[in-house]
C-alpha cells in the first residue's frame, strides 16, 4: 500500500468533516431549540474547531524541527484559549437573552 500524499489525507479530513457536520446539522435541527441563536451559535463554533484543528495539523506536519512544532502547538493552544473566552462570553450573552425573554412570557405561551 503507498504511502498517502498530503493531498489525500486533506481531502480525507475534509470529507469526513463535510459528513459530521451534516450530522451534527441534524442533529441540531431536531432539537427543541433548533432556529434559535444559541443552536446556530453552537452550530458554528463546532465548524470553526474542526477546521482549526484541521488547519493546526497540517501545520504541524510541515514542521522542520522539534522547535518549529512547539512554536506551532503554543500558537495553536493560545488561539484555542482566547476562543473559548470569547464564545463563553457570547453564550453567557445569549442566555441571558433567552432566560430574560422567557422570563416576561406566560407559562407555555411563547412568540
Amino acid at each position: 500500500m503507498a504511502p498517502k500524499t498530503d493531498e489525500q489525507i486533506t481531502e480525507r479530513t475534509q470529507a469526513a468533516t463535510s459528513d459530521y457536520f451534516g450530522w451534527l446539522q441534524n442533529a441540531i435541527s431536531a432539537s427543541p431549540w433548533a432556529n434559535t441563536e444559541l443552536n446556530s451559535k453552537l452550530l458554528s463554533y463546532a465548524s470553526e474547531t474542526a477546521t482549526a484543528y484541521v488547519e493546526f495539523t497540517q501545520r504541524l506536519s510541515r514542521a522542520k524541527n522539534f522547535e518549529d512544532a512547539a512554536k506551532i502547538q503554543t500558537e495553536f493552544v493560545k488561539e484555542q484559549v482566547e476562543s473559548f473566552n470569547n464564545r463563553a462570553k457570547e453564550l453567557g450573552e445569549i442566555y441571558t437573552k433567552m432566560v430574560s425573554a422567557a422570563a416576561t412570557r406566560p407559562f407555555g405561551m411563547s412568540t
